[in-house]
């Protein structure tokens, strides 16, 4: 299979020359590049050994040995985040700041320094850390990170997703447990301010990929929020409600943001690029019942626990053909907010596969999965 991507095998060189890579091997073949440099980050993916790298690698940052930066971009399709980030609660914006990019800084614990691992095989590996983090009404946090990364088999995609690919596709598959478990003398709580689970998959951009998110008709509520950075052209986001499907672009060139909230997301979303013969999906945990989920808006906000589930990136400037340093979209999902006692533990499981091959077959999984066929999004 040829592309025009970079090789998952040079991706993995170049990381190299920066800091240790571990890889986690399928039976298939399939591959998974890990780094423990990189706060326990998977960095990229492939469905071969000699395929391309699936994952998005910011090269000049790390070629640079950036730290410290508001936000220390080293790619990276599977990284682990708290939440929020904007708002009255906000772990991004110190107390007093305006809710301004000036004053925007990732917290440095979820982007600085080498996360050791605490147990390694041939397709997974563990981490745990101990972070403090602090919010913008001055709550502080203490907490232990749990975070295992496994790389998954033909049974547990057929268990997970209820398809078996067929053998004229290739494809790669992992997923990520993380957990944190309050080790602090108080309880966390909404007056207070709650933290979430946030775990975010960076990819490489096609000019004709389309992000696709089923979501519940039956759901309260607006289907979809896509006003973070000012209102979307009808090009760039589409409704279905007849299908119950929200079909957002991804081609890294212009900035905006859509999310889900918990009644509208289904536990599944994904993204095709039709010239790379690619259908991406991320299956992620979603509670039964309601859950108060962490607002990120970059504002005070009256509904502080009415965030998103689902949210997907896609970045670029807000300046028609004005292209930004770097091109990427991102794939997310969030745990509940954290309403841990003392010693309670709060997990959240997110799960990533790469389908590539011919439409026909991905059109079948996609219908399987995401309850739509791939003809939901324009283009051939």
């Amino acid at each position: 299979m040829s592309s025009s991507r970079v090789s998952f095998a040079a991706d993995v060189d170049f990381l190299r020359q920066h800091g240790d890579v571990l890889l986690l091997r399928a039976s298939h073949g399939a591959c998974v590049a890990v780094s423990a440099k990189y706060q326990g980050r998977v960095m990229t993916s492939t469905v071969s050994p000699a395929g391309p790298s699936l994952g998005w690698v910011n090269r000049p940052v790390i070629a640079a040995s950036a730290v410290g930066t508001a936000f220390d971009n080293y790619g990276g399709e599977d990284r682990f985040w708290l939440g929020p980030e904007g708002g009255q609660f906000a772990l991004f914006f110190a107390p007093g700041t305006a809710f301004e990019l000036e004053h925007w800084q990732t917290p440095h614990e979820l982007q600085e320094g080498t996360w050791e691992p605490s147990a390694v095989s041939d397709n997974s590996i563990e981490f745990s850390r101990v972070m403090r983090v602090n919010n913008h009404a001055g709550t502080g946090f203490e907490l232990t990170v749990g975070r295992r990364i496994a790389v998954m088999d033909v049974q547990s995609v057929a268990k997970e997703l209820g398809v078996t690919p067929a053998a004229e596709v290739q494809w790669v598959a992992f997923r990520s447990y993380n957990q944190v478990t309050n080790t602090s003398t108080t309880a966390w709580t909404e007056q207070a301010g709650l933290i979430s689970i946030w775990s975010l998959g960076m990819f490489a951009p096609a000019d004709d990929t389309w992000v696709i998110v089923p979501f519940e008709k039956a759901g309260q509520g607006p289907i979809v929020s896509s006003d973070y950075f000012g209102a979307l052209p009808p090009e760039r986001l589409r409704v279905d409600e007849a299908s119950g499907v929200v079909t957002f672009l991804a081609d890294g060139k212009y900035r905006s943001k859509i999310g889900l909230s918990q009644s509208r997301s289904r536990p599944v979303a994904g993204s095709y690029t039709a010239s790379e013969k690619r259908l991406t999906i991320i299956r992620y945990s979603v509670p039964q019942a309601p859950q108060p989920y962490v607002n990120s808006t970059w504002q005070v906000q009256e509904q502080p626990y009415a965030g998103d589930l689902f949210n997907s990136y896609n970045h670029g400037t807000s300046t028609p053909g004005q292209l930004a340093e770097f091109r990427f979209y991102e794939l997310e999902s969030s745990s509940p907010g954290a309403l841990l006692s003392p010693g309670e533990t709060l997990r959240h499981e997110h799960q990533t596969y790469h389908f590539i091959g011919e439409r026909p077959f991905l059109d079948a999984i996609a219908q399987q999965v995401l309850g739509v066929s791939l003809s939901v999004v324009p283009g051939p």
